[in-house]
């Protein structure tokens, strides 16, 4: 039921969406075709009843009736409140599909930590992939409609192969008033916890695995049992629709053509059929019609979830994996690259050119141009290579080498004499040295004097517009 028009748009292209507007399965046209007839005919009525049934005094009665609706239908809040609406059912409508119990991750889990190629090994795993299933089956026959046709009774699912006979009674016998869906869970846990104690399961941590994927499964279904019980508040469905429907009744009315001869304003063009109007109703009343669809995606609309779909294919794939691909394996071999020091996969002539593309390294790794950034950059990366030239050549000392040999040294400073003393280090960098100047008020005034400016460090940038000025 699902239709699907990804193909269609994997590219995008000039009027990529125009060649879907001719679609009629799942089209706004399909669900919205008899309430814009509905509509259109409504108007006409009214149209003609304006024209050549009312009397003169009941025309200009009629023309103010006119202009009020037309003036006070813009006040009904519909697009604030039907985006709302729509923004929220749509969210909610993927979430919904984000719960459907899928069995992938549960039967990867079985299969790799209930073990034994027996028929009792078979046997537990395929019987514990089959309660899950059943699991699934009950809660989406509670929630689709699709579903409860293809199940109605319990002995459908039992003619089906999801439940065994002895399994359905004690599900009957079990007094319970609410939904039994969970019950097939137990069985579940009951079967691993059976498993680990006969050693098919050959530790708890693989116990406590299989559980806690379980639980997820399970969640899920939960999840869908009350999505189906909490719907979109009452409330705030007949806000919208009322809402919806009240200005388009005003608009029946207020967007009639009144009789250019009577002089109203804005009322110079007569015209049978509103075509502005239409749009706009076919714009509000088809993002309605959206809501309508998706609130619900369980029903038999042409966009709600293939729920049967999933039932068959969840239960094919779940036995095909825990019995007969269970501890088949192909035989190890050296794969393509074995000794390949960087492994590519080929390309066909269609996508070749993309092997010529580099690969990203980060948004600055190549910035080029003339852009007020990108000549910051340089100038900074230039004035740190010269700062470095001339910390490490100031700081260069040579080797001393034998008597008569001469010495080598690669820095722009003579070489060390060794009969000379070691040069005192420099200070340390401290406070800035104090002067005693003599002051009116005392004998002594303790003033601060500023020492010569040194070069500022090489990570610290110059001032903006300095860096031309000193390129220059």
């Amino acid at each position: 039921m699902t239709v699907t028009y990804t193909a269609r748009v994997a590219n995008a292209r000039f009027g990529g969406f125009s060649q879907l507007l001719l679609l009629w399965r799942g089209s706004i046209y399909k669900l919205l075709w008899r309430e814009l007839l509905c509509f259109l005919g409504f108007y006409m009525a009214l149209s003609a009843a304006y024209r050549f049934v009312l009397k003169e005094g009941q025309k200009r009665y009629f023309e103010k009736l006119v202009i009020y609706c037309d003036q006070y239908a813009s006040l009904i809040p519909v697009s604030f409140v039907l985006g709302f609406y729509v923004t929220l059912v749509v969210h909610r409508w993927w979430n919904q599909y984000l719960c459907m119990p899928l069995p992938d991750a549960l039967m990867c889990v079985v299969a790799g930590t209930v073990h034994g190629r027996d028929e009792r090994g078979r046997l537990y795993r395929r019987t514990l992939m089959r309660y899950a299933g059943l699991s699934a089956v009950l809660i989406l026959r509670s929630v689709s409609t699709a579903v409860f046709k293809r199940f109605p009774t319990i002995d459908h699912v039992v003619e089906a192969g999801f439940m065994t006979r002895e399994e359905r009674k004690k599900f009957e016998n079990l007094n319970s008033s609410y939904n039994k869906y969970w019950v097939p869970c137990v069985w579940f846990s009951n079967l691993a916890a059976q498993a680990r104690r006969e050693g098919r399961i050959r530790d708890n941590s693989a116990l406590k695995l299989l559980l806690e994927e379980l639980n997820v499964f399970r969640g899920k279904c939960g999840m869908l049992f009350h999505y189906d019980w909490i719907s979109v508040p009452l409330v705030y469905t007949q806000v919208v629709t009322i809402a919806l429907y009240s200005y388009f009744l005003a608009c029946l009315i207020g967007r009639q053509f009144l009789d250019p001869a009577q002089g109203y304003k804005d009322h110079d063009l007569d015209l049978c059929v509103p075509i502005f109007t239409l749009l706009q109703f076919f714009f509000y009343a088809g993002w309605l019609k959206v809501a309508e669809q998706l609130i619900n995606p369980f029903g038999e609309d042409d966009d709600d979830f293939e729920t049967n779909f999933l039932i068959d294919r969840n239960f094919q794939v779940s036995m095909l994996a825990v019995d007969e691909m269970y501890d088949d394996l192909a035989v190890l071999e050296k794969d393509l690259y074995w000794d390949a020091a960087e492994a590519r996969a080929p390309y066909t002539a269609a996508t070749v050119f993309q092997l010529r593309q580099p690969s990203f390294q980060g948004s600055t790794f190549d910035i080029a141009g003339g852009g007020p950034l990108s000549r910051r950059l340089s100038f900074l990366l230039r004035k740190n290579s010269c700062v470095s030239e001339a910390s490490t050549g100031a700081s260069c000392s040579c080797a001393v080498v034998p008597e008569g040999a001469a010495p080598e040294c690669s820095c722009g400073d003579p070489p060390l004499d060794p009969g000379l003393p070691e040069p005192e280090p420099p200070p340390p960098a401290g406070p800035e040295p104090l002067v005693l100047i003599p002051g009116p008020a005392e004998p002594f005034t303790t003033v601060t004097v500023p020492g010569p400016r040194g070069p500022a460090p090489p990570w610290l940038p110059s001032p903006i517009g300095e860096e031309e000025e000193n390129l220059a």
